[in-house]
């Protein structure tokens, strides 16, 4: 996995921007942790993406700021080659479960997702909020009731 940061033409002319951080990584096959997959992560600021496939490519986007939650796994094998894998938990319709699987400093990419979540969604002004269903099925609460 490499950490890379991006350049922009305005950099190059002497404007100063903010430098996004990303990162890049290929999922590992388990077996002494080499990159032989066809599967690339690419982590950044704003958005998850995940390319698969040799033959036909699938490319996955997933906004930081659907992302919903985050988990760390690693099974001995994988702590024996050095990798993890993450679990993000979003909201997004095509794939609610994105997993990140075999990849090296997962626990510093895990972190990196949860801060980069909380503030897209601070920059986008949105809420995660949960249905608990407080107020029962059938129930109809009305305002006068509480008066």
């Amino acid at each position: 996995m490499s950490e890379e940061r991006t350049n922009t033409a305005a950099d190059n002319a002497g404007y100063v921007e903010e430098e996004k951080k990303q990162y890049v990584a290929r999922k590992r096959w388990l077996l002494f942790g080499l990159p032989f997959t066809f599967t690339k992560y690419t982590i950044g600021e704003d958005v998850l993406t995940i390319d698969t496939g040799f033959f036909t490519r699938n490319e996955n986007d997933c906004y930081m700021y659907k992302v919903q939650d985050v988990q760390y796994s690693a099974s001995l094998l994988e702590r024996m080659a050095g990798l993890g894998t993450i679990t993000c938990f979003t909201g997004d319709t095509t794939d609610p479960k994105l997993e990140i699987r075999h990849i090296k400093k997962s626990k510093e990419i895990k972190n990196f997702i949860l801060e980069a979540s909380e503030k897209a969604r601070v920059r986008r002004r949105t809420m995660n909020m949960l249905n608990i269903g407080a107020a029962g099925e059938g129930m109809d609460l009305d305002i006068a009731d509480f008066n």
